[in-house]
Order: C-alpha cells, then structure tokens, then sequence
C-alpha cells in the first residue's frame, strides 16, 4: 500500500515554515493558528510532521519529544497535512535510527517528506486562507499506534469539538490485527492491511462500507476515522482557533499539566452513571464519559452503551484516502 496517497490533496499555497524542537519551545511568526504537539505518555514520541503533496515540506519534519515535553509550531494559512507519532525506538541492521511503529523509512530522525509506515494513529489539518474554516480529523483509517486527540481553543466560531482516540486500543486490539514486539502489542493494523480484502480496502464507494473491524476502531475512538468514507462523524471545523495534538491525552489534566476545571452537566452525568460510567472531564474541560471498557466517550454521547448520533456532516474539502477498514 503507498502510504503518500493517504494525505490529503488540496491546492494550497507554497509557505516556507520554520521549526525548532525542545522542551515547550515555541515559534513565532506570521500564521493562522499554533499547533501544541504535546507528549503526556509515560515513555519517548518521535513526532513526525508531514505537509501535503503541494506544500513546501517543514523543517525538521522529524523530532523528541521525552514524556511531560511539548513544543508550539505556528503554522501559516493555506496549509495541509498531519501529524503522527513515533514509538519503541530502536535500530535497523545497519545501525541506523528507525521506530517499530509509525517509522518514515527515512534511517534518520527526520522524516523529509515520506510518510509514516501503518499502522499509525494520524492528526490531519486542512487550514484555508486567513478568515476561513479550519478542517481537522483524526484518523484510524490507517490503523493504530498510540492514542492521540485534537483539542482545539481560542476558536471563533465552527464546530470546534475535540476529537481523537484517547483509548488504548493495543491491549483490545483483535489477534489478527497485532503487531507484537515479544509480548507487547505495539500498534493495531487496519483490516485493509492484515487482509488486503476489497471488502476492507474501500477500492470503490459500492464496497466501502463499516466492518466489524471498522466498528472496533469506532467504539474506542467514536469521533475518529474508522474507514475510508467514515466522513459524517469524523470531520471537524473551526474558525481562527489553535490546537493542542495530545499524545496519550488524559481526561483529567489539561494538555499543559494543570488541572482541568470541571464542567458540570447534571444530566449527562446521570446518563452516564446511568450506563455504568464514571462521569468526568477531559482536556477541553467538557464533560466525558470513562467506561469501564477504558475507553470514555466524547461530550455528545454522554454514555456507555452503544454510539449515540454525533454532530452531522460540515462541507469539507474531499479528502484523498488511502483504502482503509
């Protein structure tokens, strides 16, 4: 499968974007929104950040970030592409730099354009000309490495709701979609590519339909993209915000470690309860759903059983998907 084919195409302007990595570093300049990639796992992210096929590629497009950093990148307007994170660090046989999940081929810590390898959890933007809608996603199409959530903030207006897969899918993940180091479970492939079956790979829009792996994807990360055409509940928008990308985001802290003030909503929390969940707070201080599966639901569903309606459609740029679940 070539993964170049999963970024979205767009006509976007060619833009010129510099990038330095350390801890809570932040880079200034010109732009219409300031991205916060933020690393709350216990253990090393690689963040590989990857522009669309018709934008000038950012530099370094590869990067550490150690647990509890983050670094702030402003990102111009009319810019395309996505974000993703590198684990479990090791060497090829030559020596060289590589990851088992999410590597970029490149033996180097920078990713210089190429994308990461599936399966791996991707953050994708799509920012229009300054004064327009934001168009964000996270994306399982490609399967699973680690969870990852978009949170967005200083928005204006759009539906700005935080999106991703907080959840841990690895321990969940079904047999024959792990990928193991030893007795680890490292990352959860897609069944397009364990199977490479038409009826997984959405090669038409007549066979590009939810599986019961589609579904698996979705229940632990309701918002998320769980196959190619999963595009009503998945695709989110915002005017003039900046964003915080969370590696292993936790739903009671906000993205910089302060504590989260608490949203009360009565009658969510009772839904919640109700279905055998633990009512609480995530990132964006609005109010979730743990459920002892653990996972928790995002504010619309409120609940535990089952995957209520989610926001409906918004008119997005069409996204060029590599064949998914």
């Amino acid at each position: 499968m070539d993964s170049s084919s999963h970024l979205p195409l767009f006509s976007i302007l060619f833009v010129m974007l510099g990038l330095t990595v350390s801890q809570s570093t932040n880079i200034t300049g010109a732009h219409s929104s300031t991205f916060t990639i933020v690393n709350n796992c216990n253990y090393t992210v690689w963040p590989a950040v990857v522009s669309g096929p018709e934008s000038t590629q950012i530099s370094p497009s590869g990067f550490i970030l150690q647990p509890g950093e983050s670094t702030s990148i402003s990102v111009p307007p009319s810019w395309s592409g996505r974000i993703s994170g590198r684990t479990h660090r090791g060497n090829d046989s030559s020596g060289n730099f590589s990851c088992l999940t999410g590597d970029c081929g490149t033996s180097i810590l920078e990713c210089s354009g190429r994308d990461a390898t599936p399966p791996v959890t991707l953050a994708e933007f799509t920012l229009g000309p300054v004064g327009t809608l934001v168009y964000y996603d996270v994306s399982l199409v490609d399967g699973y490495n680690l969870p990852l959530m978009i949170s967005p903030h200083n928005e204006t207006g759009g539906n700005c709701n935080s999106t991703g897969c907080a959840a841990d899918l690895n321990g969940d993940c079904p047999s024959e979609l792990k990928v193991v180091n030893g007795s680890e479970t490292v990352a959860c492939k897609s069944a397009c590519t364990a199977f490479g079956a038409p009826q997984y790979c959405c090669e038409t829009t007549d066979t590009c339909k939810p599986t019961s792996y589609s579904r698996f994807f979705k229940s632990r990360g309701p918002t998320a993209y769980s196959y190619t055409q999963d595009d009503a509940n998945s695709t989110f928008s915002c005017f003039a915000a900046d964003y915080d990308i969370t590696f292993c985001p936790s739903p009671s802290t906000r993205t910089n470690g302060s504590a989260a003030k608490r949203v009360e909503n009565k009658k969510g929390c009772h839904k919640c309860n109700a279905s055998g969940g633990t009512c609480g707070s995530d990132s964006n201080n609005q109010t979730i759903c743990h459920c002892p599966s653990g996972f928790y639901s995002l504010p619309e569903l409120e609940q535990c059983l089952g995957l209520a309606p989610l926001p409906g459609p918004v008119s997005a740029p069409t996204y060029s998907r590599r064949p998914g679940m």
